[in-house]
């Protein structure tokens, strides 16, 4: 009988350490799956008006043609699709444009690799970003550091505030912002679109961001 509880009882640590191993494993694999998405769901981010050196580009034909825009009913999200260039080196490209390279190209504004935000083209005028979109909305470009087109985390803390303060202005939430691949299918930004968690969670934050206020 002593033997049969003595094999009971080792059948039963076994289990019982069987279970803890799996549990820890679990959590660990967990961890590491969230941590590689680089989510960013615990941010310190409001609504209010994040730091923007406003660089406005000369008006031209080819990137800000000074026409008024519609009154916004938007904000699309993109990418730059040029691994780890500025939100400057973006801006100074959009405004090259008007020397004639022929591409009619720019946004409102430019979110960069340090979380900085340069704006191009006032809220109120028409940028060439998104396409059918561009009378009525606000176009934000976004810079990423490699190939996969996910954006690191100074980046995307910029994003989600820039978003919340253009939606706070103009009476917008959430469902108001989109990718510019919804609007014409283009793969753009690229992990908002190949990555559709992600771009619930950017939305996620976003609306965070508006509970929040502007701060004040």
């Amino acid at each position: 009988m002593a033997q049969f509880l003595q094999s009971v009882d080792k059948r039963s640590a076994l289990v019982g350490f069987g279970v803890g191993v799996l549990l820890v494993l679990f959590v660990v694999l967990a961890v590491r799956g969230f941590v590689g998405r680089e989510t960013y769901i615990s941010l310190d981010v409001d609504a209010s008006e994040p730091d923007i050196s406003v660089q406005l580009l000369d008006v031209n034909e080819y990137s800000r043609p000074g026409t008024g825009s519609d009154p916004i009913t938007g904000v699309v999200i993109h990418y730059t699709a040029n691994p780890g260039s500025t939100a400057q080196q973006n801006r100074d490209y959009f405004n090259s444009l008007q020397d004639g390279h022929g591409d009619y190209v720019s946004s409102h504004f430019v979110v960069g690799l340090e979380g900085e935000i340069v704006q191009c083209v006032p809220t109120w005028e028409l940028a060439y970003a998104s396409n059918d979109r561009n009378h009525d909305t606000v176009s934000i470009e976004c810079c990423h550091p490699d190939e996969t087109g996910e954006f690191n985390e100074a980046t995307y803390k910029s994003m989600v505030q820039l978003t919340a303060f253009i939606c706070a202005k103009y009476n917008l939430d959430e469902n108001d912002v989109i990718r510019h691949y919804d609007v014409t299918g283009k793969n753009c930004p690229k992990y908002f679109v190949e990555d559709g968690d992600a771009w619930e969670q950017f939305k996620k934050d976003v609306k965070g961001a508006l509970a929040k206020g502007n701060g004040k």
